[in-house]
């Protein structure tokens, strides 16, 4: 199905915020709060298996991002530069 939705600009660029925020293009991201409103109930019958399945899917569709250092993870890493 095609539908054409008229923004406002104003909730046109939040909703593009959102977007590149998730890493998602628009419709994509659209897509998705869609289908968080429609199709609660399946996804609460779903099993663990395929709850898993679908988080992997998602998952991979996120762009990679370098893990973070040892000492960024740190006490003394998260509070660099406060006074204690």
């Amino acid at each position: 199905m095609t539908v054409t939705l008229n923004l406002k600009p104003e909730l046109e660029a939040g909703l593009s915020a959102q977007a590149r925020a998730s890493g998602m293009t628009v419709e994509e991201y659209l897509l998705s709060v869609v289908e968080g409103v429609v199709l609660p109930t399946a996804r609460k019958a779903s099993s663990a298996d395929e709850r898993a399945a679908a988080f992997e899917a998602w998952s991979a569709g996120h762009r990679p991002t370098p893990p973070l250092s040892d000492h960024a993870v740190s006490r003394d890493g998260m509070y660099e530069g406060r006074d204690h």
